[in-house]
């Protein structure tokens, strides 16, 4: 049974969902964790997550991020993805016009990431965060960067089992 039926059939991606739905999801499950639905965790040694939600489409995860926390620069592969930050704050640097370009994303605020979106995101503030991520299709590989003299290069890639925690973020 699927927990999020496709609204839109036309992608450039391969997964019937759009950023769109993304997007709608990730605000739906954070809705849920606003009203006590899901129960969330701040780990100060490293970021806590959990999956919420999955199906042969999308996974949902919920994570926390306390002060300084991190995902190092990456891509999602063949996945597109979205977050809805549920409380505190974010800052996402992507990689768009050959530099990094960074945007604040605070509580209630919205990011889709098409194919080939390269970003990292941290919480830089004295309080926890907590966001809702959704891939579709399922991550199954993300590849890490780093920026040499105003060139990005990839440094690794890492394949990802099905439900794994590898790279969310």
């Amino acid at each position: 049974m699927l927990l999020h039926a496709p609204r839109s059939t036309t992608t450039s991606a391969p997964t019937p969902l759009s950023l769109t739905d993304l997007t709608a999801l990730t605000s739906e499950v954070a809705d849920e964790v606003r009203a006590g639905c899901h129960t969330v965790q701040v780990d100060r040694d490293k970021r806590w997550y959990r999956l919420v939600r999955t199906d042969a489409y999308v996974d949902v995860w919920l994570i926390s991020w306390a002060t300084e926390q991190y995902a190092e620069l990456h891509d999602h592969a063949g996945s597109l993805g979205a977050l809805t930050v549920v409380s505190g704050g974010l800052v996402e640097q992507r990689w768009a016009g050959g530099r990094l370009r960074s945007r604040r994303l605070l509580s209630g605020h919205h990011a889709g990431f098409p194919l080939g979106h390269v970003h990292n995101v941290v919480n830089p503030n004295p309080t926890p965060a907590v966001s809702v991520h959704a891939y579709s299709p399922p991550l199954s590989a993300m590849s890490y960067y780093a920026v040499d003299g105003g060139s990005l290069h990839r440094t690794g890639t890492v394949l990802v089992e099905s439900g794994s925690s590898e790279g969310v973020g």
